[in-house]
């Protein structure tokens, strides 16, 4: 089927929906968005050599959203299409790239109470355990029952069970990026200037292991319970974060791992802001895990946050990388500017590893912890009320021991540029 034509056919789908729709006491809205982006790169997620040539490319992502509601029942569905420009032929007779990001139903028993069921996004407190990711053009999204009570305070209860393939028996799972089942429960209230929220997540993970030549399959679980709190009082703004998991990892392995950060940021006259903060993964051992093989896990997972948004724009650590390793260490400060319809924001980042690196030759000897300095400049101007222009820029000065532990060279010049337009239109409403 055409691209084109799948799209017309399922705007004029919407279209029916509305007429249908306009005639009863309900509310219908259609919106859309578009967002390409344009990137250079020439050191992201990892450092380059001077001999290696800089990576060019833009991406986008065309989203259609349809919402509805009637009395006490809710309806949300959104398709996305992402892409980079280029990787489909011009005359393409057929594509698969389309694609479903969130299909949801909510039922309001009452007004405090509902149930929110089916292909859904979640994002709690600041995204660093629950967030939608939406810097990625295909974001993240979970199939699950969601039980909301929204009161005084609010309380969220999630649960999920995933399955790869449609069995009549078992129910292995094969999908090791993926969770097999999970529940967790957050809890969050506000009192006076204080946002208080707690944090329960039960995690299971499918584990695989061969015993006499067969496939043996077993689910592990760990346990992540945190704290995230606010605090705002005139132009500051305190914000902090404590985690720890335990149970165990992935590779049924015995997991004991932390997450604290603290943060501030003053609002200070004519439109500019200082912050500055430190967060701290904890980390395991180089040297424990070369003389216990049986060592604990200590390294912290940040799961389905959206990672992205921490630790620098350039994605060096925990976007698809750094897990189970030695942590990480994080000293940030930030300026920021606001005027009329523009944002301006520098940040400098300071990365260490949270625990001991050994030199990969010398075994006996360990390295400086230091990882490096990144720099990240960005810009977000308001074009007008449905769209919206934002750029950056970001260099990561890395260090010796970035360079031996993850390749390239750290003399090099690794930076990164982009540049992307969001569009953000209402069909119908």
């Amino acid at each position: 089927m055409k691209r084109d034509s799948l799209f017309l056919k399922i705007f004029g789908l919407f279209a029916m929906m509305f007429l249908l729709i306009n005639q009863s006491f309900a509310q219908f809205q259609l919106s859309g968005e578009f967002r390409p982006r344009v990137e250079y790169r020439h050191g992201f997620k990892n450092l380059v050599t001077d001999d290696d040539k800089a990576a060019f490319q833009i991406s986008q992502r065309t989203r259609l959203n349809a919402g509805y509601q009637l009395e006490n029942m809710k309806f949300g569905l959104s398709l996305q299409d992402v892409r980079l420009w280029g990787e489909t032929p011009q005359l393409v007779a057929s594509s698969n790239r389309m694609m479903l990001h969130q299909a949801w139903a909510e039922y309001g028993f009452n007004e405090q109470f509902s149930i929110k069921v089916g292909r859904q996004e979640l994002v709690y407190d600041d995204a660093r355990i629950f967030g939608n990711v939406d810097w990625a053009q295909q974001a993240r999204a979970h199939d699950l029952a969601l039980l909301k009570y929204e009161k005084k305070f609010k309380l969220h209860v999630g649960l999920a069970f995933n399955q790869q393939n449609d069995l009549l028996r078992t129910t292995n799972y094969d999908m090791t990026s993926n969770y097999k089942t999970l529940q967790f429960l957050w809890y969050h209230r506000k009192i006076g200037k204080l946002g208080f929220s707690m944090l329960f997540l039960n995690n299971g993970m499918e584990f695989k292991k061969v015993e006499n030549n067969a496939d043996v399959y077993k689910t592990v679980f760990s346990q992540t319970i945190g704290t995230h709190l606010t605090y705002k009082s005139g132009k500051t703004s305190i914000y902090g974060n404590a985690y720890y998991s335990g149970g165990k990892d992935a590779s049924d392995r015995k997991l004991s791992a932390y997450n604290t950060m603290i943060g501030l940021d003053f609002d200070l006259d004519n439109g500019f802001g200082l912050g500055a903060g430190w967060e701290l993964l904890s980390g395991t051992s180089q040297k424990e895990k070369q003389l216990n093989a049986n060592y604990t896990n200590k390294s912290f997972n940040p799961f389905y946050g959206t990672n992205h948004k921490f630790n620098g724009f350039m994605d060096y650590f925990y976007v698809g990388n750094h897990l189970n390793y030695v942590g990480l260490s994080d000293l940030f400060a930030n300026v920021s500017y606001k005027t009329g319809k523009a944002n301006f924001l520098v940040t400098v980042h300071l990365f260490k590893a949270a625990n001991e690196l050994v030199e990969p030759v010398l075994s006996n000897t360990l390295m400086d912890k230091g990882l490096g300095t990144e720099i990240d400049f960005s810009l977000a101007y308001k074009l007008n009320d449905f769209a919206s222009l934002s750029a950056g820029y970001s260099q990561m000065f890395g260090t010796e021991t970035l360079a031996v532990i993850r390749g390239g060279d750290y003399k090099a010049t690794n930076n990164w540029a982009w540049l992307m337009v969001t569009f953000k239109p209402v069909f119908l409403k």
